[in-house]
Protein backbone atom coordinates (compact mmCIF):
# COMPACT_ATOMS: atom_id res chain seq x y z
CA UNK A 1 0.00 0.00 0.00
CA UNK A 2 1.17 3.40 -0.65
CA UNK A 3 2.30 5.73 1.74
CA UNK A 4 0.06 8.65 2.88
CA UNK A 5 2.00 10.92 2.93
CA UNK A 6 3.43 10.33 -0.75
CA UNK A 7 -0.18 9.45 -1.90
CA UNK A 8 -0.60 13.27 -0.97
CA UNK A 9 2.82 14.94 -1.49
CA UNK A 10 3.72 16.46 1.68
CA UNK A 11 6.80 15.69 4.04
CA UNK A 12 6.57 13.83 6.99
CA UNK A 13 6.48 16.94 8.61
CA UNK A 14 4.09 18.17 7.03
CA UNK A 15 1.60 20.77 9.25
CA UNK A 16 -2.26 20.17 9.67
CA UNK A 17 -3.15 22.77 7.69
CA UNK A 18 -0.71 21.66 4.93
CA UNK A 19 -1.79 18.12 4.67
CA UNK A 20 -5.26 20.00 4.33
CA UNK A 21 -4.46 22.13 1.58
CA UNK A 22 -2.51 19.43 -0.39
CA UNK A 23 -5.93 17.54 0.32
CA UNK A 24 -8.10 19.67 -1.25
CA UNK A 25 -5.83 20.72 -4.24
CA UNK A 26 -5.87 16.76 -5.20
CA UNK A 27 -9.68 16.61 -4.54
CA UNK A 28 -10.40 19.20 -6.60
CA UNK A 29 -8.83 17.19 -9.33
CA UNK A 30 -9.60 13.66 -8.61
CA UNK A 31 -13.82 13.95 -7.54
CA UNK A 32 -15.76 11.84 -9.69
CA UNK A 33 -17.91 14.58 -10.91
CA UNK A 34 -14.73 16.54 -12.07
CA UNK A 35 -12.39 13.68 -13.57
CA UNK A 36 -14.97 10.41 -14.13
CA UNK A 37 -11.97 7.60 -15.32
CA UNK A 38 -11.15 5.17 -12.81
CA UNK A 39 -7.64 5.49 -12.26
CA UNK A 40 -9.10 8.88 -10.84
CA UNK A 41 -11.86 7.43 -8.89
CA UNK A 42 -9.13 4.98 -7.45
CA UNK A 43 -6.83 7.78 -6.48
CA UNK A 44 -9.64 9.78 -4.88
CA UNK A 45 -10.17 6.94 -2.86
CA UNK A 46 -6.36 6.48 -1.69
CA UNK A 47 -6.11 10.15 -1.38
CA UNK A 48 -9.26 10.39 0.84
CA UNK A 49 -8.34 7.59 3.10
CA UNK A 50 -4.50 8.61 3.53
CA UNK A 51 -6.62 11.91 4.89
CA UNK A 52 -8.36 10.69 7.79
CA UNK A 53 -5.95 9.18 8.86
CA UNK A 54 -3.12 12.10 8.73
CA UNK A 55 -6.14 14.70 10.02
CA UNK A 56 -6.64 12.74 12.93
CA UNK A 57 -3.62 13.25 15.13
CA UNK A 58 -4.09 9.97 17.28
CA UNK A 59 -4.44 7.81 13.63
CA UNK A 60 -1.19 9.42 12.07
CA UNK A 61 0.59 8.54 15.62
CA UNK A 62 -0.17 5.35 15.17
CA UNK A 63 0.84 5.22 11.47
CA UNK A 64 4.02 6.98 11.83
CA UNK A 65 4.90 4.14 14.56
CA UNK A 66 4.40 1.82 12.33
CA UNK A 67 0.87 0.69 13.47
CA UNK A 68 -0.96 -0.09 10.37
CA UNK A 69 -2.68 1.51 7.67
CA UNK A 70 -5.62 2.40 8.80
CA UNK A 71 -7.69 -0.29 7.98
CA UNK A 72 -9.44 -0.59 10.76
CA UNK A 73 -11.35 2.41 9.69
CA UNK A 74 -12.50 0.76 6.39
CA UNK A 75 -13.68 -2.25 8.74
CA UNK A 76 -15.57 0.56 10.52
CA UNK A 77 -16.90 2.06 6.69
CA UNK A 78 -18.44 -1.87 5.70
CA UNK A 79 -19.87 -2.13 9.40
CA UNK A 80 -21.57 0.95 9.07
CA UNK A 81 -23.35 0.93 5.78
CA UNK A 82 -24.42 -3.04 6.86
CA UNK A 83 -25.73 -1.52 10.64
CA UNK A 84 -27.03 1.64 10.18
CA UNK A 85 -24.16 4.06 9.81
CA UNK A 86 -23.45 3.97 6.23
CA UNK A 87 -25.27 5.28 2.85
CA UNK A 88 -28.77 3.92 2.64
CA UNK A 89 -28.26 2.72 6.29
CA UNK A 90 -30.37 5.96 7.94
CA UNK A 91 -26.99 7.80 8.79
CA UNK A 92 -27.20 11.57 8.35
CA UNK A 93 -27.35 12.54 5.07
CA UNK A 94 -26.81 16.33 3.36
CA UNK A 95 -24.27 18.98 5.26
CA UNK A 96 -24.69 19.62 8.84
CA UNK A 97 -25.95 22.92 9.76
CA UNK A 98 -23.48 25.24 11.68
CA UNK A 99 -26.46 26.59 13.91
CA UNK A 100 -26.87 24.92 16.78
CA UNK A 101 -28.59 25.12 20.19
CA UNK A 102 -26.55 26.59 22.97
CA UNK A 103 -26.06 24.91 26.03
CA UNK A 104 -27.73 25.63 29.28
CA UNK A 105 -26.40 27.75 32.49
CA UNK A 106 -26.63 26.94 35.81
CA UNK A 107 -25.71 29.90 38.38
CA UNK A 108 -26.39 29.84 42.53
CA UNK A 109 -28.03 32.67 44.02
CA UNK A 110 -27.93 33.67 47.96
CA UNK A 111 -31.09 35.29 49.46
CA UNK A 112 -31.60 35.80 52.39
CA UNK A 113 -34.32 34.93 55.03
CA UNK A 114 -36.65 38.51 54.50
CA UNK A 115 -36.45 38.44 50.87
CA UNK A 116 -38.03 35.05 50.83
CA UNK A 117 -41.32 36.44 52.46
CA UNK A 118 -42.58 37.89 49.72
CA UNK A 119 -40.33 37.56 47.36
CA UNK A 120 -38.18 39.88 45.19
CA UNK A 121 -36.59 41.12 42.04
CA UNK A 122 -32.95 40.73 42.17
CA UNK A 123 -30.15 41.96 39.64
CA UNK A 124 -27.78 39.47 38.63
CA UNK A 125 -24.51 38.97 36.59
CA UNK A 126 -23.56 36.14 34.28
CA UNK A 127 -20.76 34.88 32.23
CA UNK A 128 -22.19 33.53 29.22
CA UNK A 129 -21.67 33.23 25.23
CA UNK A 130 -23.64 35.98 23.51
CA UNK A 131 -24.45 36.43 19.80
CA UNK A 132 -21.61 38.09 18.07
CA UNK A 133 -22.05 41.99 17.08
CA UNK A 134 -19.63 41.71 14.61
CA UNK A 135 -21.11 38.87 12.28
CA UNK A 136 -24.41 38.98 14.22
CA UNK A 137 -24.16 35.13 14.02
CA UNK A 138 -23.18 34.26 10.65
CA UNK A 139 -19.58 33.54 11.33
CA UNK A 140 -18.08 35.53 8.41
CA UNK A 141 -16.33 38.87 8.51
CA UNK A 142 -19.18 41.61 7.66
CA UNK A 143 -19.88 41.75 3.53
CA UNK A 144 -18.39 38.28 2.87
CA UNK A 145 -20.70 35.06 2.56
CA UNK A 146 -19.72 31.11 3.03
CA UNK A 147 -18.87 29.55 -0.36
CA UNK A 148 -20.09 26.10 -1.93
CA UNK A 149 -17.27 23.68 -0.91
CA UNK A 150 -16.19 22.71 -3.92
CA UNK A 151 -14.99 19.29 -2.81
CA UNK A 152 -18.53 17.95 -2.23
CA UNK A 153 -20.75 20.96 -4.14
CA UNK A 154 -22.40 21.53 -1.01
CA UNK A 155 -24.02 18.38 -0.20
CA UNK A 156 -21.26 17.92 3.10
CA UNK A 157 -20.54 14.23 2.39
CA UNK A 158 -18.59 12.18 -0.18
CA UNK A 159 -18.51 8.83 -1.53
CA UNK A 160 -15.98 6.23 -0.74
CA UNK A 161 -15.72 2.66 -2.62
CA UNK A 162 -14.49 0.32 -0.32
CA UNK A 163 -13.05 -2.95 -1.36
CA UNK A 164 -14.45 -6.37 0.97
CA UNK A 165 -15.44 -9.89 1.14
CA UNK A 166 -19.20 -8.40 -0.24
CA UNK A 167 -17.36 -6.41 -3.16
CA UNK A 168 -17.22 -2.61 -3.66
CA UNK A 169 -19.41 -1.27 -1.36
CA UNK A 170 -19.99 2.36 -1.62
CA UNK A 171 -19.85 4.71 1.41
CA UNK A 172 -20.93 8.18 2.43
CA UNK A 173 -18.68 9.97 4.90
CA UNK A 174 -18.97 13.97 5.69
CA UNK A 175 -16.15 15.55 3.42
CA UNK A 176 -13.08 16.52 4.90
CA UNK A 177 -12.40 19.52 3.19
CA UNK A 178 -15.79 21.37 4.62
CA UNK A 179 -16.01 19.14 7.41
CA UNK A 180 -19.44 18.03 6.12
CA UNK A 181 -21.04 21.38 6.33
CA UNK A 182 -21.20 22.02 2.72
CA UNK A 183 -19.58 25.26 2.75
CA UNK A 184 -16.09 26.90 3.51
CA UNK A 185 -16.21 30.47 5.43
CA UNK A 186 -12.74 32.24 3.26
CA UNK A 187 -13.11 34.96 5.78
CA UNK A 188 -14.01 34.33 9.50
CA UNK A 189 -15.31 37.10 11.77
CA UNK A 190 -11.98 38.27 13.81
CA UNK A 191 -14.36 39.32 16.57
CA UNK A 192 -15.91 35.80 17.26
CA UNK A 193 -12.75 33.87 15.12
CA UNK A 194 -16.09 32.48 12.76
CA UNK A 195 -17.63 30.77 15.93
CA UNK A 196 -20.52 33.44 15.76
CA UNK A 197 -20.74 34.10 19.22
CA UNK A 198 -18.53 35.78 22.34
CA UNK A 199 -18.41 34.98 26.08
CA UNK A 200 -19.54 38.21 27.49
CA UNK A 201 -20.51 39.46 31.34
CA UNK A 202 -24.38 40.83 30.94
CA UNK A 203 -27.02 41.66 33.23
CA UNK A 204 -30.58 40.27 33.92
CA UNK A 205 -33.39 40.33 36.08
CA UNK A 206 -34.96 38.07 37.79
CA UNK A 207 -38.14 37.14 39.64
CA UNK A 208 -37.15 35.57 43.09
CA UNK A 209 -40.72 34.05 43.89
CA UNK A 210 -41.50 34.32 47.89
CA UNK A 211 -41.28 31.24 49.95
CA UNK A 212 -38.43 29.25 48.12
CA UNK A 213 -36.32 27.07 49.95
CA UNK A 214 -32.52 25.70 49.72
CA UNK A 215 -32.33 23.66 46.56
CA UNK A 216 -35.44 25.55 44.98
CA UNK A 217 -34.41 25.57 41.16
CA UNK A 218 -36.29 27.98 38.53
CA UNK A 219 -35.65 27.54 34.29
CA UNK A 220 -35.33 30.45 32.65
CA UNK A 221 -35.95 29.55 29.03
CA UNK A 222 -33.90 30.91 26.40
CA UNK A 223 -31.70 32.52 29.42
CA UNK A 224 -28.81 30.28 28.69
CA UNK A 225 -25.90 30.30 26.15
CA UNK A 226 -26.65 31.44 22.60
CA UNK A 227 -25.62 28.58 19.91
CA UNK A 228 -22.74 28.35 17.51
CA UNK A 229 -23.52 30.13 14.35
CA UNK A 230 -26.25 31.90 16.22
CA UNK A 231 -28.37 29.36 17.30
CA UNK A 232 -30.71 29.80 19.89
CA UNK A 233 -30.29 29.94 23.53
CA UNK A 234 -30.36 26.93 25.65
CA UNK A 235 -31.65 27.44 29.15
CA UNK A 236 -30.67 29.55 32.15
CA UNK A 237 -31.16 27.05 35.64
CA UNK A 238 -31.27 29.02 38.90
CA UNK A 239 -30.18 27.16 42.23
CA UNK A 240 -30.92 28.92 45.32
CA UNK A 241 -29.65 28.86 48.82
CA UNK A 242 -31.85 30.49 51.75
CA UNK A 243 -29.14 31.99 54.17
CA UNK A 244 -28.83 31.23 58.11
CA UNK A 245 -30.18 34.16 60.24
CA UNK A 246 -29.08 34.80 63.49
CA UNK A 247 -32.93 35.36 64.98
CA UNK A 248 -35.22 33.45 63.31
CA UNK A 249 -35.57 30.24 61.75
CA UNK A 250 -38.09 28.24 59.62
CA UNK A 251 -40.27 25.33 59.56
CA UNK A 252 -41.71 24.93 56.35
CA UNK A 253 -44.11 28.37 55.80
CA UNK A 254 -43.81 29.24 59.44
CA UNK A 255 -41.11 31.47 60.81
CA UNK A 256 -39.92 30.79 64.63
CA UNK A 257 -38.30 33.09 67.50
CA UNK A 258 -37.73 33.16 70.70
CA UNK A 259 -38.29 35.70 73.08
CA UNK A 260 -36.82 36.22 76.45
CA UNK A 261 -39.19 37.95 79.26
CA UNK A 262 -38.40 38.73 82.74
CA UNK A 263 -40.01 36.75 85.51
CA UNK A 264 -42.22 39.98 86.39
CA UNK A 265 -43.53 40.36 82.83
CA UNK A 266 -44.03 36.62 82.87
CA UNK A 267 -46.12 36.77 86.45
CA UNK A 268 -47.80 39.75 85.99
CA UNK A 269 -48.07 40.09 82.59
CA UNK A 270 -46.99 42.96 79.48
CA UNK A 271 -47.09 44.88 76.43
CA UNK A 272 -43.86 44.61 74.14
CA UNK A 273 -43.35 46.10 70.71
CA UNK A 274 -40.81 43.61 68.43
CA UNK A 275 -39.20 44.16 64.97
CA UNK A 276 -39.59 41.19 62.68
CA UNK A 277 -38.70 40.50 59.65
CA UNK A 278 -41.68 42.30 57.83
CA UNK A 279 -41.60 45.41 60.37
CA UNK A 280 -42.78 45.99 63.81
CA UNK A 281 -45.77 43.75 65.68
CA UNK A 282 -47.03 44.36 69.53
CA UNK A 283 -47.15 41.27 71.11
CA UNK A 284 -48.75 40.47 74.47
CA UNK A 285 -47.59 38.69 77.35
CA UNK A 286 -50.62 36.91 79.42
CA UNK A 287 -50.19 36.61 83.45
CA UNK A 288 -48.32 33.35 84.51
CA UNK A 289 -46.21 32.76 81.25
CA UNK A 290 -44.01 29.82 81.67
CA UNK A 291 -40.90 29.34 79.70
CA UNK A 292 -41.91 27.25 76.53
CA UNK A 293 -45.28 28.79 75.77
CA UNK A 294 -45.62 29.49 72.41
CA UNK A 295 -47.42 32.76 71.16
CA UNK A 296 -48.31 32.67 67.76
CA UNK A 297 -48.80 35.30 65.15
CA UNK A 298 -51.05 34.26 62.19
CA UNK A 299 -50.23 35.55 59.07
CA UNK A 300 -46.61 36.52 60.25
CA UNK A 301 -44.88 34.02 58.43
CA UNK A 302 -43.66 33.14 54.90
CA UNK A 303 -45.98 33.63 51.67
CA UNK A 304 -46.28 29.96 50.60
CA UNK A 305 -44.50 29.61 46.81
CA UNK A 306 -47.02 29.87 44.09
CA UNK A 307 -49.98 31.14 47.18
CA UNK A 308 -51.41 33.93 48.70
CA UNK A 309 -51.42 32.96 51.94
CA UNK A 310 -48.51 33.23 54.53
CA UNK A 311 -47.48 31.11 57.47
CA UNK A 312 -47.72 32.19 60.82
CA UNK A 313 -44.97 33.45 63.22
CA UNK A 314 -44.57 31.53 66.24
CA UNK A 315 -42.01 33.14 69.59
CA UNK A 316 -41.03 30.75 72.19
CA UNK A 317 -41.44 32.77 75.73
CA UNK A 318 -38.20 32.14 77.84
CA UNK A 319 -38.70 33.20 81.02
CA UNK A 320 -35.42 34.11 83.04
CA UNK A 321 -34.60 34.07 86.37
CA UNK A 322 -32.37 36.68 88.02
CA UNK A 323 -28.80 35.74 88.89
CA UNK A 324 -27.74 38.40 91.22
CA UNK A 325 -30.30 40.54 93.64
CA UNK A 326 -30.26 43.17 96.21
CA UNK A 327 -30.78 42.64 99.67
CA UNK A 328 -34.24 44.47 99.89
CA UNK A 329 -35.33 42.31 96.36
CA UNK A 330 -34.53 38.94 98.25
CA UNK A 331 -36.08 40.38 101.12
CA UNK A 332 -39.25 40.53 98.95
CA UNK A 333 -38.84 37.44 97.12
CA UNK A 334 -38.83 35.62 100.37
CA UNK A 335 -41.67 37.71 101.36
CA UNK A 336 -43.87 36.34 98.31
CA UNK A 337 -42.66 32.69 99.15
CA UNK A 338 -43.97 33.06 102.44
CA UNK A 339 -47.52 34.47 100.77
CA UNK A 340 -47.72 31.82 98.47
CA UNK A 341 -46.77 28.62 100.25
CA UNK A 342 -45.75 26.75 97.38
CA UNK A 343 -44.55 23.11 97.34
CA UNK A 344 -40.94 22.64 97.43
CA UNK A 345 -38.75 21.29 94.61
CA UNK A 346 -39.56 18.29 93.14
CA UNK A 347 -39.49 15.91 90.30
CA UNK A 348 -41.49 16.48 87.61
CA UNK A 349 -42.19 15.05 83.39
CA UNK A 350 -38.91 15.03 82.25
CA UNK A 351 -37.56 16.80 79.07
CA UNK A 352 -34.36 17.26 76.73
CA UNK A 353 -33.69 20.60 78.46
CA UNK A 354 -35.65 24.32 77.38
CA UNK A 355 -35.24 24.25 73.64
CA UNK A 356 -36.29 20.50 73.44
CA UNK A 357 -39.34 21.71 75.12
CA UNK A 358 -40.09 24.30 73.03
CA UNK A 359 -39.24 22.25 69.65
CA UNK A 360 -41.75 20.17 70.95
CA UNK A 361 -44.20 22.88 71.46
CA UNK A 362 -43.77 24.17 67.98
CA UNK A 363 -44.25 21.09 66.08
CA UNK A 364 -48.02 20.16 68.45
CA UNK A 365 -49.18 23.54 67.35
CA UNK A 366 -51.18 23.55 64.43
Amino acid sequence: MADHYDTLGVSREASPEEIKKAYRRLARQLHPDVNPSEEAAERFKNVTHAYDVLSDPEQRQRYDMGGGQGGAQGFGDIFETFFGGGFGGGGQRGPRSRTERGDDAMIHVDVELKEVIFGVQREITVNTAVLCSVCEGSCCQPGTHPVTCDVCHGQGQVQRQVRSLFGNVVTMHPCGSCQGYGTIIEHPCVECAGKGRVRERRTINIDIPSGIDTGTRLQMRGGGEVGPGGGPNGDLFIEFRVMHHDTFSRDGNDLLATMQVSMADAILGAETRLTVLDGDITVQVEPGTQSGDIVTLRGRGIQGLRSTMRGDLKIAVQVTTPTKLSGREKDLVRQLAALRKDDPPHLGEFHQGFFGKIRDRFFRQG
